[in-house]
This record gives structure tokens, sequence and C-alpha cells, in this order.
């Protein structure tokens, strides 16, 4: 069983991402865990392809090797990648697999809030990490096109990006 908060936030995360997807988009997870998210979005007729560093993923491995996985650019109108930006600077591969003006779903605490997260963490209020967070970024600074950017309790950030660069034509 999820703890509470973990439990609330992937509810939210799943209805707002819900909001902005097409029927019939082709979706990779990366860093899938135990596959709810995935499983979910399933249930609701998508067609997703996980990725993660166990099993149960579709595909096994780090999303860095992304070329000796057999994955190919430009080839998923979504890439959904939770709790995973601040494990590793992956931004980069995200949007060379993101078909151009795709959607790219990020989330991840705040950096200012790490450390409350890490309470939280401890009184089991939410999931444990899996690694440490060396690569924190405030998503006001990334360099896409945001749709929403969401800050619940300002903790946490929950970002969806259309794949070009702000200020750039959408040509």
């Amino acid at each position: 069983m999820q703890p509470l908060f973990s439990e609330l936030s992937r509810r939210r995360k799943l209805n707002l991402l819900l909001g902005y997807l097409k029927p019939k988009s082709l979706i990779m997870e990366v860093g899938a865990g135990d596959g709810w998210f995935s499983n979910r979005l399933r249930k609701c007729g998508f067609r997703v392809i996980t990725l993660d560093l166990k099993e149960p993923a579709d595909i096994i491995g780090n999303i860095m090797d992304w070329k000796f996985l057999g994955l190919q650019e430009r080839s998923f109108d979504v890439i959904v990648a939770l709790e995973v930006i601040e494990h590793v600077d992956c931004l980069e591969a995200l949007c060379t697999l993101c078909k151009k003006n795709g959607l790219i779903m990020l989330s991840s605490p705040h950096p200012k809030w790490d450390w409350l997260m890490k309470i939280l963490e401890t009184l089991r209020l939410t999931q444990k990490r899996t690694s440490e967070h060396v690569n924190l970024i405030d998503f006001h600074k990334i360099n896409l096109k945001p749709l929403t950017i969401k800050r619940p309790l300002y903790i946490h950030q929950i970002g969806i990006f259309i794949n070009r660069p702000k200020n750039k034509s959408p040509n």
C-alpha cells in the first residue's frame, strides 16, 4: 500500500495528464516502477510502453542508453517521467524520444523544499526515494514550452510541457 500523500499525488498526476491526452497517443513511461500509472493509462485505452531499471517494465534499462535499447528518435507522442528527473539529467533524452510538439510530463520535488520531502519520507507519508536527488531543477527554468506547471503544497512540482523550446515558433 502506498503512503497517503503518494497515493493522492499519483491520482492527481493521472487526472492532470488525462486532460491533455489525445486518443491513440503512444506513451512512454520512464521510471515506471510498479506500473501503476501506465496500467491506469492502459485501462483508459492508451498504448503505453514502460522503461525502468528493473522488471516489470516492458524495456529494462537506463533512459540514457535509449539507442542501445532499440528506441527510435521522435517515436512517442507523450513521455511521462514521474520522480525521475531529480535522479538523472535525462531531459535531452526525453526530448529526443518525444515527437516534435509532443508532450513531456515531469514531476519532482521542488529544489527549495527537498529537505521537507526527506522529512515526509522519514515519517512514511511519502514514498521513499530510490536514490539521491542529484539533479533537482525548478520546472520554470526548463527550456520547454509549458502547458501547465503545478506546485502542490509548494514542495512538489508537476509539469506538462510541449516538446519545443520556449520562445520558438511552432514550426
